[in-house]
């Protein structure tokens, strides 16, 4: 048997997507020798991000037509989420310095849908006062709310004002403030970024931290929480693959594999591809590589790519811009996302936008589950849509050595994603990632 690359490793990373480099990176800062595998010729795997002319390759579209522009102009997301300016995925990119190699821009707008209407997420307390979310009375009682979360310090008692928030649940919190039900949905779904109402009976402590990340990214740019790499998120795993070849990493594009080697005990100690094999002390990588019992299905997510000549009505003439369809708005459990980037990111030809319709599928036909996200963005020049599985390991690799990601969910933003990838660079180095650090991107703002 030939060895594969050097044979031997510490770690085998199968896949480029953003978690698996973002795993790869910071285990080579640690000291690791790392191989990583990819069956593409490209990175990011799913989340790839593709011209025009693979676009339409890739939806079997034909070919695109000559007015879209040239085919340069375009860097497409497939899984298009947008970072949140002072969350856990900035503080990732810092960390590891993979910032020095991206430029940051920030979106225009945030906005949440509500009674049939898109309204803006207010950024300014000028804008709370103007804003046809709330009547005059109940923005008296959120800007006192909002107050008492921006004191709030999980660390000091003395900002609890006589609240427990390990067991008082978000229900009663809102409550206690006498908010309103429609404000509670606002809150909870377009600035705490919960996907359902299940929050609302569990301790308020999580939630609330949610909307202080959420506040204070809001505060750092003014304009909305989130922020957007130029050229699109293609950059990101690139990046930190780039930290991991710095560090004595290597990759191996176009390379699929034929099967994870296990020893007697059911662990896993390499992998094969033909007549060659390499070596590790562990197999990480995400789910389409591993073998069918170590992974399991746990819904899907639908995801509509609309080509635009036109911003999305109702939200400033904005480029750049994210609405939060909760799910209760619309007959739904889970919420509806719909983001919109243009030219101004490097991602479309100037005169073209691209919206993103996506949510966790329900209803028997896909196409219904995004109808309320597709109804707002007015006429449509082209649309893509697909249907992935949501997948994730079925063990937590301490037993198998295979340590595995869980697939993307149907988000416009990596929040609940990063909480994943910190779980499993837990399970993989045995200790917690350090966010002890300023989450401060210099860039284009």
């Amino acid at each position: 048997m030939e060895p594969l690359a050097d044979g031997e490793y510490d770690a085998i990373v199968l896949g480029t997507g953003m978690k698996e480099c973002v795993i790869s990176g910071l285990l080579s800062v640690k000291g690791k020798k790392i191989l990583q595998v990819d069956r593409n010729n490209y990175y990011g795997g799913d989340g790839a991000s593709l011209n025009l002319t693979n676009l339409f390759e890739k939806f079997q579209a034909g070919d695109p037509p000559s007015d879209l522009g040239a085919n340069r102009d375009y860097n497409v997301d497939l899984i298009p989420k947008f970072i949140m300016a002072f969350g856990n995925l900035t503080k990732m990119l810092l960390h590891t310095k993979v910032t020095r190699y991206l430029e940051f821009k920030s979106i225009a707008g945030s906005y949440v849908y509500k009674e049939g209407k898109i309204l803006k997420v207010p950024a300014t307390p000028e804008e709370a006062l103007r804003s046809s979310l709330m009547g005059l009375f109940e923005k008296r009682r959120f800007r006192k709310f909002l107050i008492y979360i921006n004191q709030y310090d999980p660390a000091n008692p003395a900002t609890f004002e006589g609240r427990d928030l390990d067991t008082m649940t978000m229900k009663q919190l809102y409550t206690d403030f006498g908010l309103l039900v429609d404000t509670h949905q606002f809150i909870s779904h377009a600035m705490c970024l919960e996907l359902d109402e299940g929050h609302m009976d569990l301790p308020a402590k999580p939630t609330v931290v949610n909307l202080k990340i959420y506040c204070d990214s809001l505060s750092r740019y003014g304009t909305s929480p989130y922020i957007y790499p130029v050229y699109g998120l293609g950059g990101l795993p690139e990046g930190f693959s780039r930290i991991c070849a710095i560090h004595g990493g290597t990759f191996m594009l176009n390379q699929d594999i034929d099967e994870i080697l296990f020893n007697e005990n059911g662990e896993a100690y390499g992998v094969k591809a033909g007549n060659m094999m390499a070596k590790a002390a562990m197999v990480i990588g995400d789910p389409s590589y591993f073998p069918k019992e170590k992974v399991r299905e746990t819904g899907s997510v639908v995801r509509c790519i609309c080509l635009l000549n036109h911003t999305i009505p109702n939200t400033n003439d904005s480029e750049s811009v994210q609405i939060i369809i909760p799910g209760p708005q619309v007959g739904r459990v889970n919420d509806i996302f719909v983001s919109s980037i243009g030219n101004a990111l490097q991602v479309s030809a100037p005169g073209v936008y691209i919206a993103i319709v996506s949510t966790r599928v329900e209803k028997e036909s896909p196409d219904e589950d995004i109808a309320p996200g597709l109804a707002l963005l007015g006429p449509i020049m082209k649309r893509f849509t697909a249907v992935s599985t949501i997948m994730e390991p079925t063990g937590d690799g301490s037993s198998d050595k295979c340590y595995i990601s869980s697939s993307f969910d149907g988000t416009s933003h990596f929040e609940s994603d990063c909480e994943n990838l910190l779980e499993l660079y837990k399970r993989v180095s045995g200790e917690e990632l350090d966010m002890n650090i300023e989450g401060d991107v210099d860039g284009d703002y």
